[in-house]
């Protein structure tokens, strides 16, 4: 072995160790940072009215919208580059200023707009308040995407975890002192400020903004594809509220976002963070697709393994969760959470090409797929909405599965993979998953009637055991894989090849 091979190999085992490392504080972090906030959200929910959840998604409509412009993307340019310099700090940090102090202006103008449209006026005094998120955001997306860049997810876990305690906190007694909807504010709020103040002072990313951008076109022109990205993504995730938001009672409405709340869980609360990871990773090594390759399906290999059994399980046993967790007050949202749990898994799988793509160098690819997304998922809801909030969650379940298979045909030949390896990949998972959902519906009509916890009690506990029982029977490497893991002794996914 060569003096040259001896270094590449010393700096891969270490690259090896960080994302090790990365992964397990960011992943553990984001576990425990969840069950507080899950914690406090469930009991808010039990406090507060479906009317109430209706009202905020009016407001995530708009805010939500202009966040695709709050420089996230152009942030990350830092993470994938080479080489940073203290100027480009400056520049990045100064241009997220920029922004955001427009978006925050803009967000105060457009609200009494937003309220004639939805006909709640009470929207233009929610998002008037909630323009302070946007202040807080260079101090959140320059820190984070700092941390990122070295692979230190550690301070950003402990950061993380203090902001989610007093988040929590902050909800319970808001909800407890009768806000109502005031409480969905106030939350986000104090998440966002001690996130900024916690990130910048991890980081030591606190530099005098430079508003002078010349050099800097490599990092605009990545984030400005990624702002593309973020708007065909914006059409596809947030038409549904759009549409339904003149149609139908925020009663209704609350329903519906507070079902999708509970099925996009770990979509939406567990696999961004290893995306986040994952990202790093790749970018360390886009030099070598084929290790790219290899990384990007082990990492759908052990994330499918964990989603699959989740949602086969939530739609499996619907009632006994919604009614023991939401409570008997939200009983009607049974239907549409089952509809949306069956559509979850392509949402998951959908979104872990992304990272792998513009790690690459590739952003068009996910661009494409942004775009389809953005055809498929409004065509899907208008037609759903005739039909109500019901209608547009079976919107879910016929349009994510096409919008996936699109991901698959536009993505899978830019990170060089091949579709029979993506097979294998989810086949354990589904499989499984497949098998312990008939015994778990089975046993399900079987038993006597108990009350809700206890029927949850013994189906979830049976499924889980089912699951771990055929998985460690028939794919025994893979769970002596995800155990090591989660012990620390075994590579992760997005560093070691299959």
């Amino acid at each position: 072995m060569t003096a040259a091979d001896r270094i590449e190999a010393a700096e891969e085992i270490g690259l090896t160790h960080r994302v090790r490392g990365a992964v397990l504080w960011r992943s553990g972090s984001q576990i425990a940072a969840q069950l507080v906030t899950w914690t406090a959200t469930f009991l808010v929910i039990r406090l507060l009215n479906p009317s109430d959840y209706g009202l905020f998604a009016m407001t995530q409509v708009v805010l939500m919208f202009l966040s695709l412009m709050n420089g996230y993307g152009f942030a990350n340019a830092l993470v994938r580059s080479e080489k940073v310099t203290p100027l480009e700090i400056r520049q990045m940090f100064g241009l997220l200023i920029l922004l955001n102090g427009a978006l925050a202006l803009g967000q105060i103008l457009l609200a009494p707009l937003a309220a004639a449209y939805f006909r709640q006026p009470t929207v233009a005094t929610l998002l008037q308040i909630q323009a302070l998120l946007y202040v807080a955001t260079p101090f959140i997306a320059l820190p984070q995407a700092l941390l990122s860049r070295r692979i230190d997810f550690r301070g950003q876990a402990m950061v993380a975890m203090v902001s989610a305690l007093l988040s929590a906190a902050t909800a319970l007694a808001c909800a407890a002192a009768g806000w109502g909807v005031w409480t969905l504010v106030a939350a986000p709020l104090v998440l966002f400020w001690t996130q900024a103040v916690g990130l910048t002072a991890v980081a030591r990313s606190l530099v005098w903004p430079s508003f002078r951008f010349k050099g800097a076109g490599h990092h605009i022109r990545y984030g400005g594809a990624m702002v593309a990205i973020q708007c065909f993504w914006f059409l596809q995730s947030q038409s549904d509220v759009f549409i339904a938001g003149r149609l139908v009672a925020p009663h209704q409405l609350g329903l519906y976002t507070t079902s999708l709340f509970l099925t996009q869980i770990l979509a939406g609360k567990f696999v961004p963070p290893i995306n986040e990871v994952s990202f790093a990773a790749y970018a360390r090594m886009q030099d070598r697709r084929d290790a790219v390759a290899a990384a990007f399906l082990k990492t759908v290999r052990l994330v499918m393994l964990i989603a699959l059994p989740f949602y086969v399980g939530l739609a499996t046993v619907t009632e006994p969760v919604v009614l023991t967790v939401l409570g008997p007050k939200w009983a009607e949202t049974v239907p549409l959470v089952r509809a949306l749990a069956m559509a979850m898994p392509f949402l998951t799988l959908q979104i872990l090409f992304a990272p792998a793509t513009n790690a690459l160098g590739r952003p068009r690819a996910a661009l494409r797929v942004a775009m389809a997304g953005a055809a498929i998922m409004p065509a899907a809801f208008l037609i759903g909405s005739r039909y109500g909030t019901l209608g547009l969650a079976r919107a879910w379940l016929f349009g994510f599965p096409v919008l996936a298979a699109a991901t698959v045909a536009l993505s899978l030949p830019v990170i060089g993979a091949k579709p029979a390896g993506l097979a294998r990949a989810i086949a354990p998972g589904l499989l499984a998953s497949a098998a312990m959902a008939g015994a778990v519906a089975a046993l399900d009509w079987a038993l006597p009637v108990l009350p809700m916890p206890a029927r949850l009690a013994i189906l979830a506990s049976t499924g889980a055991a089912l699951y771990a029982g055929l998985l460690f029977a028939f794919a025994r490497p893979l769970v002596e894989e995800v155990l090591g893991l989660a012990l620390g002794r075994a590579v992760p996914a997005v560093v070691q090849a299959p």
